[in-house]
C-alpha cells in the first residue's frame, strides 16, 4: 500500500478539492499519511495556490520541500500555480506530474501512468474556453462537525488585481442533484453544519439555467440532520430585499455573511473593476441588519492598491468604521503578473502598504472585540467542536451561528457532547477579547 502525503495551499475550494483527491486515492488503495518530515511518503501532492506572487513562491517552496523530504518520491504539482504558469512548473526538476484545475479528478490515473513509464506528464486544460464542471465529491472531511461543499467553479468578473479568472476559468455550476446527494451522505455520517463554497459562489446557475443559488440553499435547508447552513463569500450585489427575505425565512441559514468589499473608496473600486459602489454596499449591510438581529458581517480589504492616495485610504478607513464589521481580512496589495493592475502606474511603496495595513488591523481588532462584547448576556446556540486548553483550564469549544467562538468550562459540559448543538448563556469575554466564556443554559 503506497503512502501519499497531501499539502494544501490557498482557499476553501482548494481544501475541498484536496479532500476529494484524498478520497479518490483511498478508494484506489493508497494510504494517506501526514505531510511530515518524520514520515516518508512515496507520493507527495502539493495543491498549489496562485492568488498572489507570494502564493506562487510558497507553492514552489513546498514542492522543493517535498522533494527534499524524499528524493525518490513522486512529486505532483496540482492546481492554480501550475495552471497559471505550466511552463515554469515543467522546468522545475522537483516536479514529476503537473495536474491543472479541472484535472484533479484524474489524480489516480496520472500517478499510475507515471509509475508505468516514469515520464513526466502534464495534465492542463485550456480554461479560457468553456469547460464542464469537474465532478469531485467527498464522503467525509477532516473536520468533525462541519463540511465544506463546493457547488461552483470559475469567475467571469475580471477584477483588475485578480488572476483567478485565468487559473479557474469561466463559471461552471455543479448539478443540483449531485450537491444534494453529497449533503445527504454527510448528514448521514453526522455532520451538522454545511458551508457552501465556490470561486464566485452567487453566480451558481448562471451558466446552465438549471437552478439558482437560492434554490441550492432552500433544498439543503430541507435535509434532515443538517442543522446549520453557512454561506461562503457573497457578491455584494446579490444582497437585495428579495434575497434577504428568502434566506431569513430559512431557519438553518446562519446569520454570518462575508461580503467582500476590497476598498471603501468609490474611485479605488472603479480602478479595481468592482461592480458596485460604497452606497450600494452599505445598503446591502443595512438590509441584513433589517432582517436579522445583530448579524455578523465580515469582509476583505486590500490596502495600497495602485494609485491609492492618502485621501482615498482615509475614505476607506472611515467607511469601514461606518459599516462596523465583525471581522476584516486585511491584505496588502500584491502585484500579480498577467493582471491589469500589475501594469498600472503609481504602484504604492511597500512601507506605505505596511503602515496602512497596520492601521486597519487596529480598527479590525477594536470592532471585533466590540461585536463579541455585544453578545455578552445573550443566549446563543453553540455547535461544540473540540476540547481545548486555555489559560491552563479545559474548555469545550464551539461556534455560535454568527461564528463567534465560545468556551464552556468542562465542568459545565462534557466531551460526549462534542458535535452537539447546545444553548449557552454568554457570560463574559476573555481578557484578550478573543473568546466568549459561557455556560450551558
Amino acid at each position: 500500500m503506497k503512502k501519499v502525503a497531501i499539502h494544501n495551499l490557498g482557499c476553501k475550494v482548494n481544501s475541498y478539492e484536496a479532500e476529494s483527491m484524498e478520497q479518490l486515492l483511498i478508494n484506489a488503495g493508497y494510504r494517506i499519511v501526514p505531510f511530515d518530515e518524520n514520515i516518508l511518503a512515496d507520493i507527495y501532492i502539493i495543491n498549489t495556490c496562485s492568488v498572489t506572487n507570494i502564493a506562487d513562491r510558497k507553492s514552489r517552496q513546498m514542492l522543493h520541500k517535498a522533494k527534499k523530504m524524499n528524493p525518490d518520491a513522486i512529486i505532483v504539482a496540482a492546481g492554480c500555480y501550475v495552471q497559471a504558469d505550466s511552463k515554469k512548473a515543467e522546468q522545475d526538476e522537483a516536479v514529476d506530474i503537473i495536474l491543472g484545475n479541472n484535472c484533479k479528478i484524474n489524480i489516480v490515473e496520472a500517478i499510475e501512468q507515471y509509475e508505468k513509464d516514469h515520464c513526466a506528464n502534464k495534465n492542463i486544460i485550456d480554461l479560457s474556453v468553456r469547460q464542464p464542471y469537474e465532478e469531485l465529491e467527498i464522503e467525509q472531511v477532516n473536520e468533525h462537525t462541519r463540511a465544506y461543499i463546493k457547488i461552483q467553479d470559475g469567475c467571469n468578473q475580471f477584477c483588475s488585481y485578480c488572476i483567478i479568472p485565468y487559473t479557474r476559468g469561466r463559471i461552471r455550476s455543479r448539478e443540483l442533484p449531485d450537491i444534494l446527494n453529497e449533503v445527504k451522505k454527510l448528514a448521514a455520517k453526522g455532520y451538522k453544519e454545511i458551508v457552501l463554497t465556490g470561486i464566485h459562489l452567487t453566480s451558481y446557475g448562471v451558466d446552465n439555467n438549471k437552478g439558482s443559488f437560492l434554490e441550492v440553499v432552500s433544498k439543503i435547508n430541507e435535509i434532515d440532520g443538517i442543522e446549520r447552513i453557512r454561506l461562503g463569500s457573497l457578491e455584494p450585489r446579490v444582497i437585495t430585499e428579495e434575497f434577504v427575505q428568502a434566506i431569513s425565512s430559512m431557519k438553518k441559514v446562519c446569520p454570518h455573511f462575508h461580503l467582500s468589499l476590497q476598498s471603501g473608496c468609490d474611485t479605488v473600486l472603479k480602478r479595481m473593476n468592482r461592480k458596485y459602489n460604497t452606497e450600494e454596499y452599505l445598503a446591502g449591510c443595512n438590509l441584513l441588519r433589517k432582517y436579522y438581529v445583530n448579524p455578523a458581517i465580515t469582509t476583505d480589504v486590500i490596502v495600497g492598491f495602485p494609485g491609492e492616495t492618502p485621501e482615498e485610504f482615509e475614505q476607506t478607513k472611515q467607511f469601514l468604521g461606518k459599516v462596523h464589521f465583525y471581522e476584516m481580512h486585511v491584505f496588502k496589495y500584491s502585484r500579480r503578473k498577467g493582471t491589469v493592475a500589475d501594469r498600472m502606474e503609481n504602484q504604492i511603496d511597500e512601507k506605505v502598504k505596511t503602515k496602512r495595513s497596520a492601521e486597519l488591523l487596529v480598527l479590525e481588532k477594536e470592532m471585533s472585540a466590540e461585536y463579541r462584547k455585544s453578545l455578552v448576556g445573550s443566549r446563543q446556540s453553540v455547535l461544540l467542536e473540540e476540547v481545548i486548553s486555555y489559560n491552563n483550564q479545559s474548555y469545550a469549544s464551539g461556534y455560535t451561528t454568527n461564528y463567534v467562538r465560545v468556551l464552556i468550562p468542562c465542568d459545565d459540559t462534557s466531551q460526549h457532547k462534542i458535535n452537539k448543538v447546545v444553548e449557552v448563556e454568554c457570560e463574559k469575554i476573555t481578557e484578550d477579547n478573543m473568546y466568549i466564556i459561557g455556560k450551558v443554559d
